[in-house]
């Protein structure tokens, strides 16, 4: 148990530059203060007092602004930061140092009492605002850009972005996937949307065209002043 605490103050200077003193992260940091009340309820809650782990993950919800359900599984070295407005679904699965950034959801999009949340492979990067509904997995060492929305499985290793969300990097293969780099927010080299990609080329395109017009109805006017131009009209008349 003391590993493990020792293991998420470590993270946590890992990830955020702001981090002091072991501390200020035991005292003020909410993230970290909902992991620890989160694996009381789940322990809670596999002794099947179902009751009594919900009420442990209200109170921690009041206190951090992080709801997790007591169901959930998380793995080892987990941040959140910032934590407010953080939904974690009953059967949402967490890998390994992943990390989670404010205001994420990983929610499901049916009332199925099975499997309907996501599952996070280990290392994966969710910015602020990201959603991810339904019961698919997001491989290792993925990325999520902030708000967007998530509905299919996202490759191991990949940026995606947008809503809804679109790979915009493709990921190295699984045995690259370990030495991967922690991108804060998930934030990597483009996380440029596909598709405002797309207007943009449109828009610029559409520029040219018009600049084009432009150059010959100016020819055409100069040719309607050119002297010579009104002698051919009048003798071909």
């Amino acid at each position: 148990m003391f590993r493990r605490i020792r293991e998420d103050i470590q993270c946590v200077f890992e990830r955020d530059p702001a981090a002091r003193n072991v501390w200020e992260v035991i005292t003020c940091y909410p993230g970290f203060h909902a992991l620890q009340l989160h694996r009381l309820s789940h322990a809670v809650w596999q002794l099947k007092l179902r009751w009594m782990a919900r009420f442990m993950s209200h109170i921690a919800r009041f206190l951090t602004g992080i709801e997790i359900h007591p169901g959930a599984v998380i793995g080892r070295r987990v941040f959140i930061d910032h934590g407010m407005g953080v939904v974690i679904g009953e059967t949402a699965e967490i890998g390994d140092d992943c990390t989670l950034y404010h205001g994420v959801t990983l929610g499901g999009v049916s009332w199925d009492k099975g499997k309907r949340h996501p599952t996070l492979g280990r290392g994966v990067v969710v910015g602020a605002g990201a959603k991810i509904l339904g019961p698919f997995i997001v491989g290792e060492g993925a990325k999520v850009g902030s708000n967007s929305v998530v509905v299919k499985p996202v490759p191991a290793g990949a940026t995606v972005v947008g809503i809804p969300a679109r790979i915009v990097e493709a990921g190295p293969g699984h045995a690259e996937v370990g030495r991967m780099a922690f991108d804060a927010y998930a934030v990597s080299a483009d996380l440029d949307d596909p598709l405002n990609k797309v207007l943009v080329a449109l828009g610029s395109r559409t520029e040219d065209i018009d600049g084009r017009l432009a150059e010959i109805l100016q020819r055409l006017q100069d040719l309607e002043k050119d002297p010579n131009v009104g002698d051919l009209r009048r003798k071909a008349g």
